[in-house]
């Protein structure tokens, strides 16, 4: 990379002083670079961290199923890049597996459990959040048997390409769960996350840091200093925030000043934000049926 090559976001190009994916090569330097081999988490949910360090701070979360790109294992850490929004990050070499089933269907319920049998008083193996990925064998009316045995509610999951149609009401059912910087399940979820899960979830694409979707989801609107004009759905910028709004006048949004995900007067946040002395950035809206 020369003195005049914008550096790269190193959250979604994976790329250290040491190693860069193959990908790269003729884009930056690095003394070596490596293709990377195909792994899926086997975890219910599992931090994505910026350096191999139990002390670190989460980037994001990585959930059951979801396929990732392995660069490096090293000291029990995996260097990989999520294939779902591009993150790079850390994460236990003790989560990914080599065997890597395609996904036939997700987690549409807030959360599941997977069972030993196709008997709900059979004791429960591991918890599943929304938009973990499963690989789907065999059904019958109650349950779906998965590729490595275990069964799962059929009520609780949907095709592959099945969206839910509506991203708002899924991030509503978000409401009370705990504040958690980069969290991404109903254990704990931030504001980015939110936005995200609830996206992907309605099929459509959506990056992982708050950031990124001020730059690339929506267009934006011209909205007065009344804050007229807004709809279900729209996006309410900060910068380094983001909600959603409910109506015309409630936002929903993972905070820390409630540490929990809240519904609230969107005139409240803004008056109580801008004390901190950050003002709205941007409104986004959707394009109705973007996926």
């Amino acid at each position: 990379m020369t003195a005049e090559t914008p550096a790269l976001d190193r959250r979604r190009n994976a790329y250290r002083a040491d190693l860069a994916a193959e990908t790269l090569r003729g884009t930056i330097a690095a003394p070596r670079f490596a293709a990377g081999e195909a792994r899926q988490i086997v975890d219910a949910a599992v931090p994505l961290r910026a350096a191999p360090d139990a002390q670190a701070r989460w980037a994001t979360e990585v959930l059951f199923g979801e396929h990732v790109i392995l660069y490096e294992e090293c000291g029990g850490w995996a260097w990989v890049q999520l294939a779902c929004d591009g993150y790079v990050g850390y994460l236990p070499a003790s989560a990914l597996s080599a065997r890597v089933l395609p996904p036939t269907h997700w987690v549409r319920a807030l959360g599941t459990w997977l069972y030993p049998m196709p008997d709900f008083k059979s004791p429960p193996s591991l918890a599943l959040s929304m938009n973990a990925a499963v690989c789907v064998v065999e059904m019958d009316a109650a349950f779906a048997r998965l590729a490595d045995g275990r069964f799962v509610p059929l009520s609780h999951i949907a095709e592959r390409h099945s969206f839910a149609p509506d991203f708002v009401a899924l991030a509503e059912g978000f409401l009370g769960v705990p504040y958690v910087w980069g969290g991404k399940t109903r254990l704990g979820v931030d504001c980015s996350g939110l936005l995200q899960l609830a996206l992907h979830a309605s099929g459509r694409s959506c990056p992982r840091d708050s950031d990124m979707q001020l730059a690339e989801v929506g267009e934006r609107l011209e909205i007065g200093e009344g804050l007229d004009g807004l709809a279900r759905g729209d996006l309410v910028f900060w910068l380094g925030h983001v909600g959603i709004m409910l109506d015309p006048a409630r936002l929903l949004h993972a905070n820390a000043h409630h540490m929990a995900v809240a519904a609230e007067p969107l005139q409240v946040a803004v008056e109580r934000i801008a004390r901190t002395g950050s003002v709205i950035a941007a409104v986004k809206r959707l394009p109705t049926g973007s996926g």
